[in-house]
């Protein structure tokens, strides 16, 4: 495989990019396979350092997304840089790459790897998924019995259990939701914060699916971003309500206030004309 070739298959993974080379060095690194000069737009692998046209499919997919990020992106980017928005563009060319018979996986196809996945997914991943919907449903359970015994669920939590009540209260979702456990601990935790319920299955369809996290994120973001507006929007119009319920409150009492200030005040000035008149008559009767 040479340079036009390996040009030629990333062009088939996203042909409507800027122009760009691709550099076989023939150096040996210990540090990269690869490298991207945005000035310049060329894509450089340092093939000595692969053993096989799929590695150096890998390393210039890698470098690809480099370029597609760089030169696609409206906000500013360094040539290196490993964003979300990167790792989104770069796990979205391979799984096109595999798709189209471009890079084969070695995770998929070597034995041992299918071998270890099957057992990652299934002892740690989903039993992780699984014991922390359980710890959610204790949660609950304390939560009811605090409530019980009129108690305070936040101490037991923080000073008890040595829980940060945050921590509890995504896994007490978890288990609300009924978050799908084959997504893992740490997915269900990205799922049960979502409020939701429509976009909350959609990001959890997502995990199920070949998306990685990265990809669920930034296809997810904008989405979340507007979810989060409009529990704003709806914050700043409870705010306003409970606002207006404390002036109309305040009013009130402002009233009340006015009312005895102005009893008092007529009390005072009644009984000063008393005293007034009773010195007078006192003096009256004095002079006669």
């Amino acid at each position: 495989m040479n340079q036009s070739q390996v040009k030629e298959l990333l062009l088939r993974l996203e042909g409507d990019v800027e122009d760009f080379m691709v550099t076989f060095t023939g150096k040996k690194s210990n540090k990269v396979d690869g490298l991207y000069y945005a000035e310049r737009r060329e894509i450089l692998i340092h093939n000595t350092n692969v053993q096989s046209e799929n590695e150096i499919i890998y390393t210039a997919i890698h470098e690809f997304a480099h370029h597609i990020q760089f030169t696609k992106s409206a906000q500013p980017v360094t040539a290196r840089s490993h964003s979300t928005s990167f790792w989104n563009i770069f796990h979205k060319l391979l799984f096109k790459a595999e798709d189209m018979n471009i890079y084969k996986n070695p995770f998929k196809t070597h034995p041992d790897f299918v071998k270890l996945t099957e057992r990652i997914k299934n002892d740690y991943l989903r039993e992780s998924g699984e014991k922390m919907k359980e710890f959610g449903a204790c949660l609950i359970e304390a939560m009811r019995l605090c409530e019980m015994h009129k108690t305070s669920f936040e101490d037991y939590v923080d000073r008890e259990l040595g829980l940060h009540r945050f921590a509890a209260k995504t896994m007490m979702k978890s288990y609300a939701y009924n978050v799908n456990p084959a997504i893992g601990a740490e997915n269900m935790r990205s799922v049960a914060r979502i409020a939701d319920s429509d976009l909350r299955k959609d990001v959890e369809n997502a995990y199920l699916s070949r998306m990685s996290p990265d990809m669920v994120k930034a296809e997810f973001s904008p989405r979340l971003a507007e979810t989060k507006d409009m529990t704003r929007l709806q914050f700043l119009k409870n705010e306003k309500e409970r606002l207006i319920e404390s002036l109309e409150r305040l009013n009130q009492k402002l009233v009340g206030l006015n009312s005895q200030i102005r009893s008092l005040e007529t009390e005072i000035k009644s009984k000063e004309e008393r005293i007034a008149r009773a010195e007078k008559e006192e003096e009256e009767e004095t002079n006669e």
